[in-house]
Order: C-alpha cells, then sequence, then structure tokens
C-alpha cells in the first residue's frame, strides 16, 4: 500500500502553527507546461492553414476560413465548451454557492447596530491515512489522501475568505489514526503499524497546518469584535487519543504538546467556554483491564490514572471560570491584571502571607465543549437536519433511525455515560446554555431535559467528505452579549437569547464526482458517433476507398472472334453480349441460357449465381477494416484534441483550489 503526503519538516521545526511550508506546486507547472502548447496548436492550426500563403481569390480566401470556423465550430469544440461550464461548476460554483448560503447577514437576527462575535465550529477533520482504508490499493489510497485534503483546504479557505469568522474552534479527531502511531517511547499497538515512527505523525501534523493554518494566517481580516480572534484546536477526540483506558500517557503529552491544553476554559464574545477532554475523563468509570474493578476505585498510592487531569479541572471549574472572566473585564476596563498576592513588604518572621480575594464571577453563559456527545436516553431523536436519516414524522418522542445509536466498541463509544455526563453538565454550570459535540459525523440538535437547565447540544457534522456523509458541514455561531465592562452583568432588557446557530453544508463530492463521470460517457459517445459519421459522409479522406463499392469492373483481355454470318474480325470486349445462337468464343465457356450470360462490364457482386463471388469477401473485409481502422484513428485524434485542453484546466482549478 502506498500514500503520497506532503513532507513536512522535523520535530524540531513544527513547535508552533505557522512552521508549515508551503508545499511545491513543480508537478502541476510541469503538467501544465507539457499540455498547454499542445491545447494551442489545436487552436493555431487553422490559423496556419490561413497565413501559410496568400490566397490567389475570393474562393480560396472563403475556403481557408471554412478551415478556421470547422475547428472553431466543431464537435470535440462542443465538448471542450461542455467539460469547461462542467469543471467550473464542480470545482468553483457550487463551492461558492454553498458559502453564500451561509451568509451571516441571511440568518443573524440582532437588533440593528449590534455588533456579534462569530464563531465557525469544524469536527471531525480526520486527516485520511493508512488507518482509514487499510485494504486501498494504491493509486486509489493515494487519491483518496490528495481529494480529502483538497476537499477540506478549499472549503476552509471558502469559510475565511468569505465568511471570515472571528473564532474557529474544533470539536476533536483531528487526525484518523492518531492514536495509532508511534511516540518516541512508545511503539503502535497494531502489529502492522510497528514499523512506523514518530515522524509519521508529525507529517500528519504539517498536513493538518497546510490545510488549516495557512488560509487562517493568510487572510486579511477586519475584526467586529476589537478583540481579535482566535483559533483553538486543543480538544481531542478519540481518534486523537484513544478512549478511555485506552489513551496512553505519551500520546496525549505528544497532542498537548502541539496543540495546547485539553481541558481549559475561555471568554469568547462575553460567553465562556469550557472545553474537557472527556475522551480521557471516561476512563474513570471503565472497569480496569488489569483488575476488572472501577478506575476511580484505585488506591491513593497508585499510578496517576488517566483521568485524573480533567476530574481535577473539573473540580476547579468554577475557579478557572471566574478567573477567566474577571481578566476578560480587566481588559475591557483597561486595567493592568491583578497579581495573586499582595505587593508589601513582609516581616522574615510572619508565617502567613495573605493572598488577595480570589476574583467573583462575571456570571457569562457558559457554552461547554465536549468531542463525546453527552448522554441521552435511546431513540431521542435528533431533528430534521440530520441527514443519514430525516425523521419519520414531527415532533416524534422517540425515533431511533434519526437518533444517536448509543453503542461503544474498541476505541470509541458514541455518548458518554450518564454518570460522567451529569457532573459535566453541574461542574461546567451555572449558567449552562449550550452544548456542542463532535463524532457523530452527522448532525443532531437535542434539549437535555434530563439534566438541570436543559442545555441544548448541536453534534457538529464532520468537514470531511469521507466520513460517511454525503452533505459535510459546519455550523456558523454568533454571539451576542453586551456588557458593563465595570459589573459584566448584561445590558439587555429580560432574558434575551445571546446565541444563534446555524447549519451551513458542504458540496456533495461523491455526487460530483459521478457528475464527471456522466459528462465523460456522454462525450466519449459524442466524439465516437462524431468520429464515424465524418469518415462515412467523407470516403475520400480514406486513402485507396473506404467505402467498398456494391459492383465492381472486372479487366479482361481483349480477345478476337469471328461471328457467324460474317468474314471480319471484330474486337469486341469479353463481356459483352452474346446472341442467343451458343456462339462461342475461344477460351469461353458457351451460354446455355440467358441467366447464365454477363451483364456488360459490371459483374453483380451480390448474384446468387456468380460462382467465383467467394474471391470478392476478402476484398470486402479488407474494406471494412481499413474503415474501422480510420474511424478508431479519428475518434483518438478527437479524444486528444478534447484532453489536451480539458486536462489543463482541471489541474489548474484544483491548483488554484
Amino acid at each position: 500500500m502506498s500514500y503520497a503526503y506532503q513532507h513536512s519538516t522535523g520535530a524540531s521545526s513544527l513547535p508552533s502553527f505557522n512552521s508549515i511550508p508551503s508545499s511545491s506546486t513543480g508537478l502541476v507547472s510541469q503538467a501544465c507546461n507539457r499540455a498547454i502548447p499542445a491545447a494551442k496548436q489545436w487552436i493555431e492550426e487553422g490559423v496556419t492553414t490561413l497565413r501559410s500563403s496568400r490566397p490567389r481569390s475570393r474562393d480560396e480566401v472563403r475556403n481557408s476560413a471554412k478551415v478556421v470556423l470547422r475547428r472553431l465550430f466543431s464537435i470535440p469544440s462542443a465538448v471542450i465548451l461542455l467539460w469547461f461550464f462542467t469543471l467550473w461548476w464542480g470545482e468553483r460554483t457550487v463551492f461558492q454557492k454553498s458559502i453564500d448560503a451561509c451568509a451571516w447577514e441571511a440568518w443573524e437576527a440582532w437588533p440593528q447596530g449590534a455588533t456579534p462575535h462569530r464563531v465557525a465550529f469544524v469536527a471531525d477533520p480526520q486527516l485520511v491515512d493508512p488507518h482509514t482504508y487499510p485494504g486501498r490499493p494504491w493509486p486509489l489510497s493515494t487519491l483518496t489522501v490528495r481529494y480529502t485534503d483538497q476537499y477540506m483546504r478549499r472549503s476552509f479557505s471558502h469559510i475565511q475568505k468569505h465568511l471570515v469568522p472571528d473564532s474557529v474552534l474544533f470539536l476533536g479527531d483531528l487526525f484518523d489514526g492518531g492514536r495509532e502511531w508511534a511516540t518516541r517511547t512508545t511503539t503502535s499497538p497494531e502489529e502492522r503499524y510497528k514499523k512506523i515512527n514518530d515522524n509519521f505523525w508529525k507529517k500528519e501534523y504539517g498536513r493538518f497546518m497546510k490545510i488549516f493554518l495557512d488560509p487562517w494566517l493568510n487572510q486579511e481580516y477586519t475584526p467586529l469584535d476589537s478583540r481579535g480572534r482566535k483559533l483553538i484546536a486543543s480538544l481531542p477526540g478519540n481518534h486523537d487519543l484513544g478512549f478511555g483506558n485506552g489513551v496512553k500517557e505519551p500520546v496525549r503529552q505528544r497532542f498537548q504538546a502541539y496543540f495546547g491544553e485539553s481541558n481549559r476554559v475561555d471568554v469568547i464574545g462575553n460567553h465562556t467556554f469550557v472545553s474537557v477532554d472527556t475522551p480521557s475523563l471516561s476512563a474513570r468509570d471503565q472497569p480496569d483491564p488489569a483488575t476488572g474493578s472501577s478506575s476511580s476505585s484505585g488506591k491513593e498510592d497508585d499510578p496517576w490514572p488517566i483521568w485524573k487531569d480533567a476530574d481535577d479541572f473539573l473540580n476547579q471549574a468554577s475557579s478557572y471560570k471566574a478567573k477567566a472572566e474577571a481578566e476578560e473585564l480587566q481588559q475591557l476596563q483597561h486595567k493592568p491584571e491583578k497579581v495573586k498576592f499582595e505587593h508589601r513588604i513582609v516581616d522574615a518572621e510572619e508565617d502567613v502571607i495573605k493572598e488577595n480575594p480570589k476574583p467573583e464571577s462575571a456570571g457569562f453563559p457558559t457554552i461547554l465543549l465536549t468531542h463525546v456527545p453527552l448522554y441521552r436516553k435511546p431513540a431521542t431523536p435528533c431533528g430534521p437536519l440530520r441527514e443519514r436519516s430525516p425523521p419519520a414524522a414531527p415532533d416524534l418522542e422517540e425515533d431511533e433511525p434519526n437518533a444517536l445509536r448509543i453503542a461503544g466498541g474498541y476505541q470509541y463509544q458514541n455518548v458518554l455515560t450518564p454518570i460522567i455526563s451529569t457532573e459535566l453538565v453541574s461542574k461546567a454550570g451555572p449558567n449552562l446554555v449550550q452544548v456542542y459535540s463532535g463524532d457523530d459525523h452527522d448532525y443532531c440538535e437535542v434539549s437535555h431535559r434530563e439534566f438541570n437547565g436543559s442545555p441544548n447540544e448541536i453534534t457538529v457534522k464532520s468537514l470531511s467528505w469521507a466520513m460517511g456523509v454525503r452533505h459535510p458541514g459546519f455550523v456558523l455561531t454568533s454571539l451576542w452579549n453586551p456588557i458593563d465592562p465595570q459589573t459584566g452583568e448584561s445590558t439587555q432588557q429580560g432574558s434575551q437569547p445571546t446565541i444563534q446557530n446555524h447549519l451551513c453544508l458542504l458540496p456533495d463530492q461523491l455526487g460530483i464526482f459521478i457528475h464527471y463521470a456522466v459528462i465523460l460517457g456522454l462525450s466519449i459517445v459524442v466524439l465516437l458517433i462524431s468520429s464515424t459519421y465524418h469518415i462515412l459522409s467523407t470516403p475520400e479522406s480514406v486513402s485507396n476507398g473506404s467505402v467498398l463499392p456494391l459492383t465492381e469492373q472486372r479487366a479482361y483481355p481483349r480477345h478476337q472472334y469471328q461471328t457467324s454470318g460474317t468474314s471480319s474480325s471484330t474486337l469486341t470486349p469479353p463481356g459483352g453480349l452474346f446472341s442467343r445462337g451458343g456462339l462461342t468464343t475461344p477460351g469461353y465457356p458457351s451460354a446455355k441460357s440467358p441467366h447464365d450470360t454477363y451483364r456488360g462490364a459490371d459483374l453483380d457482386i451480390g448474384s446468387p449465381n456468380l460462382k467465383d463471388k467467394a474471391m470478392y469477401r476478402p476484398a470486402r473485409a479488407a474494406g471494412l477494416r481499413q474503415t474501422v481502422t480510420f474511424i478508431g484513428r479519428e475518434f483518438i485524434h478527437s479524444i486528444r484534441t478534447v484532453a489536451q485542453v480539458v486536462l489543463p484546466v482541471y489541474f489548474f482549478l484544483i491548483w488554484r483550489w
């Protein structure tokens, strides 16, 4: 199996998001340099015919002009034009229409003059690697990598260029096989991947940076919110780390070293975002593989369990939230950050150092981010926007096909357990108003009535077209919570919502490929019919005659013979008419009946009484083969003419995204 990836630098040159250089475009440039001259030649041949010699009459001018017009207004030219519009539609128009349908102004409903903070949520890019399709042969494996990367890079570039979100938040599963690849101290858990070392993961990291960070850095940005923009990709998924007891500490440390702390609090648009590493936290209520007991029942002297960091973070979540909100208010007031201890001189014998009072929470609305969705009762409907199985009827209490499947397996679990889910909701609050998750690859929206406050949860679609959904997507969120910079209290009257969400669907890439295949088949049929018609309608274009005639003139030697009743010699062609008197000619059989005589110079090949008609069958077969040969040559020439123009256009559209 062979996979092609863009090469990136080593570990020493990958400490930050902006350290990955753009890849060379030499391969595409060479293809264009070779193909474009051939395409030009096709157009210039007609012009060269006109310029090669000075016409001596108006008829010659007209004939030369007709040659040029025939080339410009021909069947291959029509096929080329069809492909041009098809490729422009498949590589440009459909993407632009998808992004235009998500314009903020088309669905935001804030009061006039509002300045919301705009966020794009991206889930489960899951960069395709050897772990994704282990049995897929080359070159299909390489093409899968190329086209999935190109699709996400093009989609994300359109998001940055046309929607220009203030912040982009990723919801985990950045890689498909991130948990499988070796670190500096460990090897892959699967035997077939043990020869792959730590450098492979770093190349995957370089791919991720090229697809997502490069468009982010290259985008000119004029923020509506004066506090700037953020890109946060530190939330891990089960494909990045594993799940529960399957998470390995070196794998998690590597992920956090390159993407940042997984358990964190961020204040964005006057909302507090709480991100929790739920794949690691889920190990707390899983049986320990060694003892069979719950991991949370271990002794105090046991090694630091994999769930401990996330659990400690949740226990201190209220303090982290209060500190982050206080720092945000200080920035709004343009005040320096408060220090933990007072700046004063103390006596050396004083054993108590007073801390400054802990900051109080400003009470911003809280948003919880988790890769694995929260628990819900089985058959809880996901709503009308779910692609895989739309609801059977509106307002159903239970709809199994439309719901998330409550199940688990090797290194995954579709939803968190009820205990973990309840703890997340209670400790991330109060003021929890929204939950965003990933993992399922399809859209799902539920209101959790089983939890305090009934928070709304949106499971975001995958951005990749290789993750089982025909229409990938992302979620746009508009945040508007005007506050008093001194107190942090909202200045809106009443308890109006501060969050608006919108699902954005991206093009069906598989459908585009199917459309290309249909146009390809149509082009082949049209060019074949055109080539056949051209050869059969112009037999002079075929040397030695491409159309076999139905009659043939036989060349006989001239003989001298006498007819009855005359003494003179007469030269008569052997194919001439004989009399009924049975006169014979030396060397020729006598005619026994009128039906056995020749009919002049033309011999009817199709006559049933022609004894030597078999001698004409090879000639007929040879003529047919010759006709087919010339049709094939004309067809191949037409295919080559179209390809020399269409392929450079296609590679250019891909190269330029």
